[in-house]
């Protein structure tokens, strides 16, 4: 009796309070390295951080554990929104203290960029101002906030018809399919069947990329933020990428192969396909996502070579196929929203002749990934929807009376898919417009403030980086502009329909 009271005492606490515990464990691991590199003022930070947040969680756990509490889907996404706002206040404490340089503010907006998998640089020449073990904390917030919501898209945001679930379920967003079946489901045994069976999955695909890279010669440190930052999508490295990675193009080869499980639910499971066809080779995400990795660095080449028909140019074979493994990499990165460049990536702008090619990478991080992975984005699945409506319109023009029919491409789509898609997209519009907007009027220059809306929006912190003429430095910018981005980065994690849910009446009364 005594070996099941300890997982019931667990299953009735709220789902903010379990998210606390973990993260005040994980911040051992942090402590542990700084210790074995006799940094002990880090170490200190790190361990009674994560010791007095144990105390916390256990004392709160005691007070409330014994209390009969409403695990509703509503709730666990309004603690979904709990974890990545307040949350994060917590996590900034042991890294404000282990600096000591930054305000608090900075240390918050950098543990809010990691736990969304934004990856967005807080400090300015941050490979060599912070220490190693806060490069592994943030890679480490990052990677949990990637299992995070790997887990939600399935256990909180699929039953809520929401996250990109709203174009293939049958029921409206916010409600799910169907609503006295499923939301009076118990969500608390759904939530951990669905974590037992995807933290696994997540963390020995993490440790494969770790043992990969090592193999190919990458060090320790860098190998595992990468390895994490690829599963993630959060694009944190704690030596500036893959230019200052030691494992080389096979190295990346290695990231790119996995990043294939940012572009399709089916690439590791198919148990959240509602409608269609659950293979790979069918699946319109995985299509629609191949089709701009192959054919954005192709249009790229091209431009080069009818530049090169006036020039006569002779170009080198092997700078040529640097160049555009660079250009391929990179839009896969970009379009998992990751945001790492390939080492050969100048190679890719020089040889196309696009000194800035920040609107490629910014439409590139809007699409996004696929839905139910850690990408951010508008989600391939959204975009692929609008395109089959656009197919339609374009056939009703030619054929007024025409009835359309199902294609095999296009089962996954539910009838409405199309409508639902573009009031995301409204949605999504108008959240870009108006923080777009706020941050001019707090003293943004526009062009920053676009790409500053952009990459918060679609969780593409690197963005900041590379998309413009000149890095974006986040720390020099005013107090309510991080505020603005904070909120920014946290939306688009969650997205605009389930903050909309949230104010929905009616599921407060279920």
């Amino acid at each position: 009796m005594r070996t099941q009271a300890a997982p019931n005492f667990l299953l009735r606490l709220p789902l903010f309070l379990l998210i606390w515990g973990i993260a005040a464990i994980a911040m051992f691991i942090p402590a542990s390295h700084a210790v074995v590199l006799d940094n002990h003022p880090a170490s200190r930070s790190f361990f009674y951080a994560g010791l007095l947040g144990l105390i916390a969680v256990t004392l709160i756990g005691l007070a409330v554990g014994g209390k009969e509490s409403r695990h509703s889907p509503i709730s666990q996404l309004l603690s979904l929104l709990a974890t990545f706002v307040l949350l994060p206040i917590y996590l900034a404490v042991p890294m404000h203290d282990a600096l000591g340089t930054v305000s608090f503010l900075d240390a918050y907006m950098d543990m809010v960029s990691a736990l969304t998998t934004t990856g967005a640089e807080m400090f300015n020449s941050p490979f060599d101002r912070l220490p190693s073990s806060v490069h592994l904390w943030r890679a480490e917030v990052g990677w949990l906030g990637g299992l995070l919501m790997w887990i939600a898209a399935s256990a909180i945001l699929a039953p809520l018809s929401l996250g990109g679930f709203e174009v293939t379920a049958q029921g409206e967003p916010g409600r799910g399919i169907g609503q006295r079946e499923v939301l009076r489901a118990e969500p608390r045994q759904r939530l951990v069947r669905v974590t037992l069976t995807l933290a696994p999955i997540y963390a020995g695909l993490t440790a494969a990329i770790w043992i990969l890279l090592l193999t190919l010669g990458e060090r320790s440190l860098p190998a595992l933020c990468h390895a994490m930052s690829i599963m993630a999508t959060s694009g944190i490295s704690p030596v500036g990428g893959m230019e200052g990675a030691q494992a080389g193009i096979a190295g990346e080869m290695i990231l790119f192969l996995f990043m294939f499980f940012a572009l399709s639910r089916l690439t590791f499971s198919a148990d959240t396909v509602l409608r269609g066809y659950a293979r790979l080779d069918r699946d319109p995400e995985f299509r629609v996502g191949m089709l701009i990795v192959l054919v954005v660095p192709v249009l790229l080449f091209l431009r080069h070579w009818w530049g090169a028909l006036d020039s006569n140019a002779g170009e080198d074979t092997v700078s040529a196929l640097a160049a555009f493994w660079g250009a391929m990499f990179t839009v896969m990165s970009y379009l998992t929203t990751t945001g790492f460049e390939s080492a050969n990536w100048e190679g890719a702008r020089a040889w196309s002749g696009l000194p800035t090619p920040g609107l490629i990478l910014m439409g590139l991080a809007l699409v996004g990934g696929g839905v139910a992975t850690t990408a951010g984005g508008v989600k391939l699945l959204r975009v692929y929807a609008l395109y089959l409506n656009g197919l339609r319109e374009m056939e009703r023009l030619v054929h007024p009376h025409s009835i359309s029919r199902e294609r095999g491409s296009s089962k996954r789509i539910q009838k409405d898919g199309a409508f639902i898609a573009w009031i995301f997209f409204m949605l999504f519009a108008l959240s870009f417009s108006l923080i777009l907007v706020i941050l001019a009027g707090l003293g943004v220059e526009f062009e920053q403030a676009l790409v500053l809306s952009i990459a918060a929006l679609s969780t593409t912190g690197p963005l900041i980086q590379s998309a413009s003429d000149v890095p974006i430095s986040l720390i020099d910018l005013n107090n309510g502009a991080k505020g603005v981005l904070c909120a920014a980065m946290v939306l688009g994690r969650l997205e605009t329909l389930a903050i909309v849910a949230l104010l929905t009446p009616d599921l407060w009364r279920r």
